[in-house]
């Protein structure tokens, strides 16, 4: 008797069992069902939408990328409004400031939110003639913000004296001073008006030339490729620094800065137009034969019109790419020009400029804040390149 109830327990136990892994294998079906129909969602969502929607979709999904374009947007607008945001001007001189390190801002008074600076006192060295600063912490200064100040051209149109921040009876230098007493946040701010308009202006003017010259090149080939091949070989068998050196030589000592500066800008637009035209060229010479550039010959279509209406459209995801990793290495090239004294020249201020103006090593390591604008032009060639790198892997939205 008590077998038999053994075996009935074992049998009932052995059931449930049964029950519960059927149920389980149910449960993990509907799962994989549930999960497949969302994958096939997701895939037909993604094949339904265009293939400007795939690269945007994309593009936002690299972190680096986005945050490379934030900071590139923000460095533009900066240098946009960048006479407001400084506080002071180029020609302001603070000569009882010459070489202050950099002055912080204290946010809170006795517990209360009130931004102010302390006032600056010196003490010349007898032995090493050195002046060093001590902050006197009995005369606050608050600082105050949309607050006049001296007289600038906002957009080099717009007449204006409000800064975006000031301080009451007294200086405020956030990045210090330079040897002449210059602050350094404005010079900074106002020089990246210079150095990434050079970057925006020999970036178009090198695209233009590439474009054209390499969609030409690959589209007529025969000896018109030939010679547009050689003369970029010419011009790549120079070495950069001595072919910037012949080209910079070639401007006019007595010529305006302003002029200098167009100068400059032409100079890394001939030079830099010959990468993009050889990418260009073995692009157009696979596009040429696809079936809608035959087609658009057959009906008559113009060598212009094919050009201009077919093949640079279709390269214009690659030039966007080409675009914007090129920029990092325009600005680089005004900085080292500058920096070599070959370039831009005060009294025009731009990254390279300010570098130049601090070449003594023993002036780097004695006040190494005038060192600073290097921060600014690692922080945008950096930006630049992560922006580059994410429209390229975005430009072929179908990979993974």
């Amino acid at each position: 008797m008590s077998s038999s109830l053994q075996s009935e327990k074992l049998f009932e136990l052995y059931r449930d069992l049964d029950r519960r892994h059927v149920l389980e294998a149910e449960e993990a079906a509907a799962v994989m069902r549930a999960g497949g129909q969302i994958a096939v969602r997701e895939d037909e969502s993604r094949y339904a939408l265009s293939q400007s929607q795939l690269m945007w979709r994309k593009f936002i999904r690299n972190r680096a990328a986005l945050v490379g374009g934030i900071v590139v947007l923000l460095f533009y607008v900066v240098a946009l409004f960048a006479n407001f945001i400084a506080p002071y001007t180029l020609s302001t001189r603070f000569r009882d400031r010459i070489y202050l390190p950099p002055q912080p801002i204290h946010f809170f008074d006795n517990g209360t939110f009130g931004p102010y600076v302390y006032g600056v006192g010196s003490e010349m060295d007898p032995v090493s003639f050195r002046r060093t600063y001590i902050a006197e912490v009995d005369e606050k200064y608050p600082v105050r913000f949309f607050a006049k100040g001296e007289p600038y051209k906002l957009f080099g149109l717009i007449d204006a004296d409000v800064h975006l921040f000031q301080s009451d009876g007294g200086a405020i230098n956030l990045l210090g001073t330079d040897r002449q007493g210059r602050d350094m946040l404005t010079r900074i701010l106002i020089g990246s008006q210079i150095s990434l308009t050079i970057g925006l202006v020999g970036v178009f003017m090198s695209l233009t030339f590439g474009t054209i010259l390499g969609v030409v090149s690959g589209y007529f080939g025969g000896w018109i490729d030939d010679l547009i091949q050689r003369s970029i070989e010419l011009i790549r068998s120079f070495p950069s620094i001595p072919l910037w050196m012949a080209l910079s030589a070639a401007v006019p000592v007595t010529w305006p800065p302003m002029w200098t500066y167009f100068a400059v800008t032409i100079i890394l637009s001939l030079i830099g137009w010959t990468w993009l035209a050889r990418q260009l060229r073995g692009k157009v010479l696979s596009l040429r034969t696809d079936d809608y550039i035959t087609a658009a010959k057959l009906m008559g279509a113009s060598n212009s019109r094919i050009i201009f209406k077919h093949l640079i459209p279709a390269c214009i995801g690659h030039v966007i790419v080409v675009s914007t990793l090129s920029m990092p290495s325009m600005i680089l090239a005004e900085t080292a020009l500058s920096f070599l004294g070959l370039g831009l020249q005060p009294p025009i201020t731009s990254w390279g400029v300010l570098l130049q103006e601090v070449q003594d090593i023993q002036s780097i390591a004695i006040y190494p804040w005038v060192f600073t604008p290097v921060i600014f032009i690692v922080a945008a060639i950096l930006a630049f390149n992560f922006l580059g790198d994410g429209l390229r892997d975005a430009s072929d939205p179908y990979t993974r």
